[in-house]
């Protein structure tokens, strides 16, 4: 283990942990990222290398934040360097693209919900009571922001009720959705860096011929039906198995339109707008989610007759 080793990847962390500190949001897209410099690094040196030095900097990561009176970011660096670690595992097993995530994102789950049980142990709280306690946190600063924006009051007034009463509906999934999310994001980030880095990239299909797997319709149908004809406990798991397999199908959308996007060679200005217009215009996400769901039968891709 070399000293650039160390400085590159405890330097990288460092700036992506801190930039959601000074620009709210871009900084929050780069601190998703933290995971990137412990992957690369992990993948470069051998595992227990990677452990070494992930050790060694989140100890310089503990200090800085520390002087910095940001004490908080260290269990965030803990919890996405344990992830770069364990997708630089993942990444040597002969798995799918839609394995590597899946098993990432429960790997980050548990972590999360163990650290979040022992923090709420000592505020005589639950775990999921303290995910609570942050989404209503997210929310809070959200209609700030939007206040601030010059938002009408009777807006906001609407957006706190609602958005309150959907962090308590579906959390679960809310998690799900963001951790899957940080997850998927490393795992596309990688290639580029991984290519940089002369590193070797798992041989993943390309995103643009990804599809959902289609047993997966069927918990789409019946988690549908037990919405509208059940109640209590299994209407709200309903509820939030609904909603992750609904953005799930949302990215297989993506993939669609990335695939057009690449037979016909758009320029890089183009997809960007798109991708813009996908992100501020809610339509266009109901549209992509149904786009992944009737992909199945519809086939844009013709897909199926290349396998047929």
């Amino acid at each position: 283990m070399k000293f650039t080793d160390i400085a590159g990847c405890a330097g990288a962390a460092a700036f992506l942990l801190f930039a959601s500190a000074v620009a709210p949001f871009f900084g929050t897209f780069f601190c998703l990222l933290t995971p990137l410099p412990f992957l690369f690094y992990s993948t470069k040196l051998g595992f227990q290398e990677g452990v070494k030095l992930a050790a060694i900097a989140l100890a310089g990561i503990a200090l800085v934040s520390k002087l910095a009176g940001q004490p908080g970011i260290i269990m965030v660096a803990v919890e996405f360097s344990a992830l770069g670690l364990i997708l630089s595992e993942l990444f040597k097993r002969r798995l799918t693209v839609g394995q590597t995530i899946l098993f990432a994102t429960v790997f980050t789950i548990l972590l999360t919900l163990g650290y979040l049980f022992m923090l709420g142990l000592s505020k005589g709280m639950g775990p999921f009571d303290m995910i609570l306690d942050y989404l209503e946190a997210h929310l809070k600063a959200t209609v700030d922001i939007y206040r601030k924006m010059g938002m009408p009051q009777e807006n906001i007034v609407e957006l706190e009720k609602y958005g309150n009463q959907f962090i308590h509906i579906a959390y679960p999934s809310l998690m799900i959705i963001s951790v899957g999310f940080s997850v998927w994001l490393n795992v596309v980030m990688a290639r580029p860096v991984f290519r940089m880095g002369r590193l070797r990239y798992p041989d993943y299909i390309s995103l643009d011929r990804w599809q959902t797997p289609e047993i997966m319709i069927w918990g789409l149908i019946v988690s549908g039906f037990a919405l509208f004809l059940l109640s209590g406990g299994i209407k709200l798991i309903a509820v939030n198995v609904l909603i992750v397999l609904i953005v799930i199908y949302l990215f297989h959308g993506l993939s669609i339109v990335l695939f057009y996007f690449n037979r016909y060679r758009l320029p890089p200005w183009v997809r960007i707008g798109a991708y813009f217009l996908i992100i501020v215009q809610q339509f266009f996400l109901l549209i992509l989610a149904l786009a992944g769901i009737f992909d199945q039968w519809v086939d844009f891709r013709k897909l199926h007759r290349e396998a047929a």
